[in-house]
């Protein structure tokens, strides 16, 4: 009996710890907070990767990018990284050894030669392609052709009208900033007719841009500009003007008048390594310089080797 009222105290209590617990509706309870997204790891490079840093040039930029794509398919374990900023700043990096490679549209000055060695750094000139400088004007500029000398006249603002040309309205200067290798060489061979130590300059007048994209694209909105671009970066939003040679053909910048020396302001290409350089930068400018590599160059629009 005694056995029988505690057994049914117990089913008692039992049914009432059921009733409390169930008491508020499950639909009704409040929600429990949702745990915080941990962040992710930042992913480890993978093991005995190399990274090669290659900075300068902006016309050998685009590419170089294309160059260091192209390298993953070769060794997936190198990582190119690039970057601009003008030859100067290249040259100015490997000096300081900030990076492995400087991309360079002009040979190295003296003093800068004599900066690295100063640091005990002796840097190798490795030519990797060539280009041509494109003179370029607004789409409705009606010229047709322009010789070295007046190009001159041009971009020291002794001549500021395009009437005298066969164009029209006032001249718009449009030039790369002083660090670029294209300035330099523009300065040196069409202003100064080729002497490295001419005083000639840019007239004050002239805009310095610091990328080729930015004078393309200033030259396709602007009516009276004119400026000047690496061949690999001519495209249908600006118009080319063929340069007089001293034969007195007009001659247009190509991959063909380049390669034969037609064109009159063309240059070679060049990355800057150091003489101590590591096995896998070695490698890479080994590379650059072989079939496939020099295959991408002219895909690029530059002249290949």
């Amino acid at each position: 009996m005694l056995r029988s009222v505690s057994m049914a105290l117990a089913a008692a209590l039992l049914v009432l710890a059921v009733a409390a617990g169930c008491g508020k509706p499950q639909e009704e309870a409040a929600p429990a907070a949702a745990p915080k997204a941990s962040a992710a790891p930042a992913k480890a490079p993978p093991a005995g990767s190399t990274t090669i840093q290659a900075k300068g040039s902006d016309t050998l930029l685009q590419v170089a990018q294309a160059l260091a794509e192209a390298y993953k398919a070769v060794e997936p374990n190198v990582s190119v990284s690039v970057t601009g900023g003008g030859t100067g700043t290249g040259f100015k990096a490997i000096i300081d050894g900030t990076c492995d490679i400087a991309d360079a549209s002009r040979k190295i000055k003296d003093e800068e030669t004599a900066a690295a060695k100063e640091k005990g750094i002796d840097l190798v000139e490795n030519l990797v392609g060539y280009d041509g400088i494109a003179v370029i004007v607004n789409k409705d500029n009606p010229i047709e052709k322009i010789t070295i000398d007046e190009l001159a006249s041009l971009f020291t603002a002794k001549t500021t009208d395009w009437s005298s040309l066969g164009g029209r309205g006032e001249v718009v200067i449009l030039s790369r900033e002083t660090t670029s290798g294209t300035y330099e060489y523009f300065k040196e061979h069409v202003l100064n007719g080729g002497d490295s130590k001419g005083k000639v300059n840019f007239a004050e007048s002239a805009i310095l841009l610091p990328s080729t994209d930015q004078i393309r694209k200033q030259v396709s909105e602007t009516a009276g500009a004119v400026g000047y671009i690496g061949l690999g970066y001519l495209d249908e939003s600006v118009k080319v003007v063929p340069i007089v040679a001293k034969d007195g053909s007009e001659v247009l910048p190509s991959v063909a008048t380049v390669k034969d020396g037609s064109y009159p302001i063309s240059r070679p290409l060049f990355m800057y390594t150091q003489k101590t350089a590591a096995a896998a930068v070695t490698k890479y400018i080994d590379w650059i310089k072989g079939k496939d590599a020099q295959a991408v160059v002219a895909k690029e629009g530059f002249v290949p080797l």
